[in-house]
């Protein structure tokens, strides 16, 4: 029954995307066939005041109808603009993750169920909230805290969000199913392994102690950093369903006004957030991912504190020297070597003529030199890398996709704050200097230590693998006489689960049947 409530969201969810005009508002007229029709068929069943607002203004319409873990897909896609598009993605991007509060006695019960503890053992003094989004809540709140009074933002757990996100799961996963069944050309993106990411996002993300130790980590990595810092966690007062932060008293990035009126250097700011994300990046591997101007906020002596680390990204050394060789490639153009690094990397199949991609990374990398520095956008850069690497059989890379969108929001920033911003420039002294300390000598003695001690380890190792190697040798003689035999219990699950399968499957088209003739009888 589950799966049939699954169809029934999923049936839910298309109609209201179609009444507030997102299907209508994609570019169908390249459509042809079904898709050309059932594009035509939502134009027709589309509000008439929906043709009125732009693409964007129709999601956000669409999303606070289906609730907050649409909120949530559709800022994970935001991510991934190889499943959703260049166009929608930015569209996607500008999703506001704000919703109405709930009750602070809900908030109060969720703490002390958490913790374990009273509110009033917990804290001096505990407001009301001051902001809500789709997970969460914060409340203003003061501690204790080496025998001062501080103030602290306390940010909890919504009642009911994780079975609602289960729920609203199902259908994901459904969804994606269904794409990979019926359109052949999208399995190359793997739908499905983008909503099992998605899932393992979310899952994360609504366990605050995860979000402590990502801000606990990159607090640590930054301590010494010249003008960037997060707040410090409490960690007495946080659990599963609630986080103890800091409070940070600054004007939010986004407004540039007051920032000005304050006295602030825009463009030193610009420079210091595009070097500290970098630097994050390069030299620590792991970035805060949402660096939104709204997670953003500078303090009187203009140092820049993110918050919100709900997203956060990894990414491994082999990664990191990916990136910083090829944009060291397109800087000083040498084309064959960016190219040659991608297929180093595994990311490019093999069968593929190296210098043909060259060639192909040639007519993104040529224009950037015929212009001045400050117009050249290095996320713009990535961007046109990805759309070409796909005619390669690049296969999607989520943790490339993801600092490539935290890259274009970061620049977007920057260039708010200073629309002469040059990337390049700002850039150089950390990309150059990982560059020096990473593929230079320096570099070489450090890989050719690592190799050392990987080869002391699998030497460790060397008498249990060949256990393991002659079990399996055994295993495989065995099969190859007596062939692979499935007891009657396993061949009798089988049977009943691809039953199952085929009536659910049955069920679940009548379903979406009589929903669609009770919608045309509704608006009829």
């Amino acid at each position: 029954m589950s799966t049939v409530g699954a169809y029934f969201r999923l049936v839910r969810a298309g109609w209201i995307l179609v009444r507030e005009g997102v299907i209508a508002a994609l570019p169908g007229e390249q459509f042809q066939g079904m898709p050309l029709f059932m594009w035509k068929a939502a134009r027709l069943f589309s509000r008439r005041r929906s043709g009125e607002q732009d693409r964007t203004e129709r999601l956000a319409k669409a999303v606070d109808r289906l609730g907050p873990s649409y909120v949530k897909l559709g800022q994970f896609l935001a991510t991934r603009p190889d499943v959703v598009g260049h166009d929608m993605a930015i569209d996607l991007a500008g999703l506001q993750d704000r919703m109405s509060t709930f009750p602070e006695a809900l908030a109060r019960k969720e703490i002390e169920e958490s913790l374990g503890k009273r509110i009033e053992d917990l804290y001096v003094r505990f407001d009301p909230p001051v902001a809500a989004a789709s997970i969460a809540q914060v409340h203003p709140a003061e501690v204790i805290r080496n025998g001062e009074r501080q103030k602290v933002a306390v940010k909890v757990i919504r009642p009911g969000v994780r079975r609602r996100f289960n729920n609203d799961l199902e259908s994901y996963f459904l969804a994606a199913k269904l794409q990979e069944r019926l359109v052949p050309s999208s399995r190359r993106l793997k739908p499905v392994e983008v909503t099992r990411t998605l899932a393992q996002t979310t899952r994360i993300e609504m366990d605050l102690r995860l979000e402590a130790a990502a801000i606990s980590e990159i607090h640590e990595n930054t301590k010494d950093d010249p003008g960037f810092r997060v707040p410090w966690v409490d960690w007495e007062r946080t659990g599963r369903d609630v986080i103890t932060l800091e409070w940070i008293d600054g004007i939010k990035m986004s407004d540039t006004e007051a920032l000005r009126a304050a006295g602030h250097d825009l463009e030193k700011l610009a420079e210091v957030l595009i070097q500290s994300f970098l630097r994050h990046t390069l030299r620590d591997g792991f970035f805060h991912a949402d660096m939104h101007p709204g997670n953003l906020f500078v303090e009187a002596d203009g140092t820049i504190v993110g918050v919100d680390f709900g997203i956060v990204g990894r990414i491994g050394k082999r990664e990191r020297r990916f990136l910083a060789e090829i944009l060291y490639g397109f800087i000083t153009r040498d084309f064959r070597r960016v190219a040659e690094v991608h297929f180093e990397a595994g990311y490019v199949p093999g069968h593929h003529d190296v210098a043909a991609f060259a060639q192909a990374l040639r007519a993104i990398g040529e224009p950037i030199h015929g212009q001045p520095a400050e117009t050249i956008s290095m996320a713009r850069l990535l961007t046109l890398l990805f759309e070409v690497t796909e005619l390669f059989d690049m296969q999607t890379r989520p943790e490339l996709l993801l600092l490539q969108k935290t890259m274009v929001v970061v620049e977007g920033v920057s260039r708010n704050l200073n629309p002469h911003f040059n990337m390049w420039k700002a850039a150089e002294p950390v990309v150059g200097d990982w560059i020096r300390s990473n593929l230079g000598p320096r570099g070489v003695a450090t890989d050719a230590r690592e190799g050392l001690h990987a080869l002391v380890s699998l030497a460790r190792q060397a008498p249990e693998l060949a256990a393991r190697t002659e079990r399996l040798s055994r295993e495989l003689d065995r099969m190859a006489v007596d062939g692979i035999r499935l007891d009657e219990e396993t061949a009798l699950a089988i049977g009943n689960a691809e039953a199952k399968l085929n009536r659910s499957g049955r069920f679940a088209l009548w379903v979406i049947a009589l929903s669609l003739i009770g919608i045309l009888i509704q608006i009829s």
